[in-house]
């Protein structure tokens, strides 16, 4: 007989789901911005020569100046990166639509191991993207946690 999918279940999916799909975007942007990095430059610095700056130019200098002072084999690691996450991801998508224990064990683990990290970089600054990151990762590790307390229990009877 086939299980019933919990709707929490379905929506931690749809979110993995979601950052899935943005850190395969981040990989794509990250290696197309690799293979074509000195024309890049060329491009931003012309570009920014020749305008005289609004204030919505100057915070898109001020990202080009940041992205570009990277180092080419830094971007690469970030593509590596964000690629293997990626992955991850992906692997706990399919676990959990399957409902695997091991995938609610993974998901429990990473984001537990996360949300120390969540905590420090909220500490060095608050904003909008930062907090909601962590209320949801709070979220889902709460949920799954008591989905699986909940489950176990059940199978101890």
């Amino acid at each position: 007989m086939k299980r019933k999918r919990p709707i929490g279940l379905k929506i931690i999916v749809a979110y993995k789901a979601v950052l899935f799909l943005l850190l395969i975007l981040t990989v794509v942007v990250l290696l197309l911005a690799l293979n074509n990095h000195s024309r890049l430059i060329a491009f931003s610095e012309s570009y920014i020569l020749e305008s005289k700056l609004s204030l919505i130019e100057e915070f898109v200098e001020a990202v080009i100046n940041k992205f570009f002072a990277q180092q080419p084999n830094t971007i690469r690691d970030s593509a590596i990166l964000a690629g293997v996450y990626a992955l991850v991801t992906a692997v706990e998508i399919i676990g959990l639509w399957y409902q695997k224990v091991w995938a609610e064990f993974l998901v429990l683990i990473l984001i537990g191991l996360s949300i120390p990290l969540e905590i420090y970089e909220l500490a060095k600054g608050i904003t909008l993207l930062k907090l909601a990151v962590f209320m949801v990762n709070i979220a889902v590790f709460l949920y799954l946690l008591r989905f699986v307390i909940k489950k176990a229990r059940v199978h101890k009877r």
